[in-house]
């Protein structure tokens, strides 16, 4: 079996038993993306995991070059909202890609946020959104701050005109 390497910190993906169809998905969605390694249950600790011999237990991808694992590790665990992995994207086309794809057979939420199809929450991010929310112009961050709380998808243009006053 091969040895993958290790980033100091990558973020571990708890499923119920669809980690491999996941990883997958993920890694069609993100350029420079792949699946490093799928490793399988055996017979040993059958009577704690409950997992049949041969099924998944863990996956091991990128995501443009970010480690991730994927593990089925059963129904105990649910993803929510207190983690979210954010995209910044410098364009409209690319919040409109992610969003599509990511969103598909999932939910959208508000100011950026959707929930994908297996329940992880993703933030569709303009890059310059973060330094327009920072800025020193009182009234330019109230402008943006009630445009963004109007959003679901970000509008770039609608974001940038709300920055300018």
């Amino acid at each position: 079996m091969p040895v993958i390497e290790q980033q100091k910190i990558a973020p571990c993906l708890w499923f119920d038993t669809q980690a491999e169809d996941a990883a997958k998905f993920y890694v069609s969605i993100f350029k420079n993306s792949r699946i490093k390694e799928v490793r399988r249950y055996g017979k040993a600790g059958r009577e704690v995991h409950g997992k049949e011999p041969g099924s998944v237990m863990v996956v091991a991808f990128e995501i443009d070059g970010q480690a991730f694992t994927a593990l089925n590790g059963g129904p105990q665990f649910k993803f929510d909202e207190a983690v979210s992995f954010q995209v910044y994207c410098e364009t409209q086309d690319e919040i409109d890609y992610f969003w599509k794809q990511l969103s598909a057979g999932g939910r959208e939420g508000s100011c950026g946020w959707l929930k994908d199809k297996y329940g992880l929450s993703w933030q569709i991010v303009p890059a310059a959104l973060p330094q327009m929310m920072t800025d020193a112009d009182g009234a330019r961050t109230d402008r943006i701050m009630n445009a963004v709380l109007k959003m679901k998808k970000f509008d770039l243009a609608a974001l940038q005109r709300a920055f300018a006053g």
